[in-house]
């Protein structure tokens, strides 16, 4: 049996209360990321994700620590719009045009989930 002198548990006690101090401000930066992770780690639970169970939940937990650090950004539209168009640059000519155009007013198919997404346009000529 572990007994505590009465200076012993008051020094525990204000170390404790410090390290929930410095902890907070990190929770409460990130106030969807607590909800965000329980969305995310219902999916892995379920089997939904396209990863398995185990590398799912590890992936929403660190994105989950990364949030609370601010450290997790998500794209604006502008950023989105970019890494699109950033995949026909290995285009040229009609090739890349063709290219932004589906990238832009395409007919978008699939998901990352099933294995891809597929982007489609018709012209006539």
């Amino acid at each position: 049996m572990i007994v505590l002198t009465r200076l012993q548990a008051a020094t525990l006690a204000a170390c404790a209360a410090v390290l929930g101090l410095a902890g907070a401000p990190a929770l409460a930066g990130s106030p969807g990321a607590q909800a965000n992770y329980e969305k995310e780690r219902a999916v892995c639970m379920r089997g939904l994700s396209n990863q398995d169970k185990a590398t799912c939940l590890k992936e929403a937990a660190a994105a989950l620590q990364e949030a609370r650090r601010g450290k997790l950004s998500t794209s604006d539209e502008q950023q989105l719009e970019s890494n699109r168009l950033a995949r026909c640059d290995a285009q040229s000519g009609a090739d890349r045009d063709d290219c932004v155009a589906r990238m832009r007013a395409g007919n978008t198919t699939g998901s990352a989930q099933s294995g891809g997404m597929l982007r489609e346009l018709s012209k006539t000529n």
